[in-house]
């Protein structure tokens, strides 16, 4: 927040009323000339004493509406001419000139559809707000400047902040960028489902919309707008008629067609529309319909493009998605460190799953005890509480596997200690090459195996499942977890 904020308005402070409200003849919209005028060159004249000569644009919008609504929107929103790419320019992070500065701003007082604040990082900024108020914030005095405003009629008072300071939805929100992670995970979910569709907002209320595709992931990456908010959505359906079956009976809808040429159109409709909208879109390739509504607003996962340094300074935020919120968890986890879950779920396939903070991770039979078990449930139980490390974090496919057993004391240095030791234990498994003794008074005791060259055949006949057997201990393979036992030693 810049030191010294100014409000500069056409508004005479001594024709308020007892509420501090504007009593006087001034008009809330612009004259479109002297007084339009004065705004512009006051804002001028604080910039050149701030010692700025170029604007960045943040926070973007435009579209369909006027921002304040005292005035009927023009066509480009008055932004004509102001960037060589036409709209999609007017993008947060955009640098333009002290002129075109002024231009965004006479766009903005008359209320041409077009708002953003202006600024310059650390040294300058101008906020226009309702009713034609104007915010100027500099880190500087500009005495000079406030001695100019006042000789063009205009009338600054000193503020402690711009009610239009910038401020997060969320200040809690740990935003998503599209980094090298959100890439490798849209390219994944691009394979499973074969093509998506990528969302482009490049400022309020304008957006395009992209079919993704193996082939042309990197081509339409490389064409976005820059500091975007992308949202990933399932692909659209080729089958029209059953697209526009989800149409809702009420409430403003996003429908999108794709036409045989591959362009892509998008609309805001109502129930009022819906069927006009319907036959404007016979012979689509695909459809598909988008609520509008916030509980019913489901991308696949959402992004903010960081700049080319992968630093992300765009302000603005998506909306949370499921993914997003593993995304935010995932990158607080690192491998190797302790967690506290609880068991949620023993897979028949006899996987465990486990909620830790709010996530679903996974831990493999191996990972449960260095002793071998035959389930899940011999281990853990559902609702159990359990510590485990963190083994891996996939950010990909947002998968955590845990390990029980990293966290317990590993038993089999203990077992090679007993090389040479005699012992006694029942068959628990005959194999073609041999026989397995468990070597330890428990049920998830360890085994060994005797090899066939290894066992002594008894005179009485074969050997089977639950005879009893004295063995030696002649080797233990730490890094092939495998005990060798002889019976003709013993």
């Amino acid at each position: 927040m810049l030191p010294y904020v100014y409000q500069l308005t056409k508004y005479n402070p001594a024709d308020r009323d007892h509420r501090g409200r504007y009593a006087g003849a001034e008009p809330a919209i612009s004259d479109h000339g002297p007084v339009e005028a004065a705004y512009l060159q006051a804002i001028a004249a604080f910039a050149e004493e701030s010692g700025v000569d170029q604007l960045a644009v943040r926070e973007p919008q435009i579209g369909g509406f006027a921002h304040f609504g005292m005035e009927r929107p023009v066509d480009g929103y008055g932004l004509a001419d102001l960037f060589p790419a036409g709209l999609t320019g007017f993008h947060d992070g955009a640098l333009v000139p002290i002129a075109a500065g002024l231009e965004l701003v006479r766009a903005m007082l008359r209320d041409n559809g077009a708002w953003c604040r202006l600024e310059a990082e650390g040294a300058f900024t101008v906020h226009v707000g309702w009713d034609q108020y104007l915010y100027i914030g500099s880190s500087l005095p500009c005495e000079a400047a406030l001695a100019r405003t006042r000789s063009l009629g205009l009338f600054p008072e000193r503020l402690d902040s711009s009610p239009y300071e910038f401020a997060p939805d969320d200040p809690l929100h740990v935003q998503r960028p599209a980094d090298a992670d959100f890439w490798a995970r849209l390219r994944w979910t691009v394979s499973a489902h074969r093509a998506t569709f990528l969302e482009e907002t490049y400022a309020a209320n304008a957006s395009q919309w992209h079919r993704l595709t193996r082939d042309n992931i990197e081509a339409v990456r490389s064409r976005l707008t820059p500091r975007a908010q992308l949202a990933v959505w399932p692909d659209l359906l080729t089958d029209v008629d059953t697209a526009l079956a989800a149409l809702p009976e009420v409430g403003l809808t996003e429908i999108l067609w794709e036409d045989e040429d591959g362009r892509i159109t998008s609309t805001v409709a109502d129930e009022t529309q819906f069927e006009a909208v319907a036959s404007q879109i016979t012979g689509a390739r695909a459809a598909g319909v988008i609520s509008l509504a916030t509980d019913e607003h489901h991308p696949l996962f959402t992004a903010v493009l960081p700049d080319s340094d992968g630093v992300l300074r765009a302000r603005w935020q998506t909306g949370p998605t499921a993914s997003d919120r593993d995304w935010a968890f995932l990158k607080t986890l690192r491998r190797g460190q302790v967690v506290t879950g609880t068991v949620t779920t023993i897979a028949s396939f006899g996987v465990t799953f486990v909620d830790i903070g709010g996530f679903t991770a996974m831990v493999n039979i191996p990972e449960l005890s260095w002793r071998p078990i035959n389930h899940p449930s011999d281990v853990v139980s559902v609702g159990q509480e359990i510590t485990a490390e963190v083994l891996d974090v996939d950010m990909v496919r947002e998968r955590v596997p845990l390990s029980l057993r990293a966290v317990q004391e590993d038993p089999w240095p203990q077992v090679a200690h007993r090389i040479g030791h005699v012992v006694t234990g029942p068959v628990t498994k005959i194999v073609p090459f041999g026989v397995f003794v468990r070597i330890e008074d428990r049920q998830d005791g360890f085994e060994g195996l005797v090899h066939t060259s290894e066992l002594d055949q008894s005179p009485e006949g074969v050997i089977e499942v639950g005879d009893v057997l004295t063995v030696k201990i002649i080797d233990v393979d730490l890094a092939r977890r495998r005990i060798d036992l002889s019976h003709t030693q013993a």
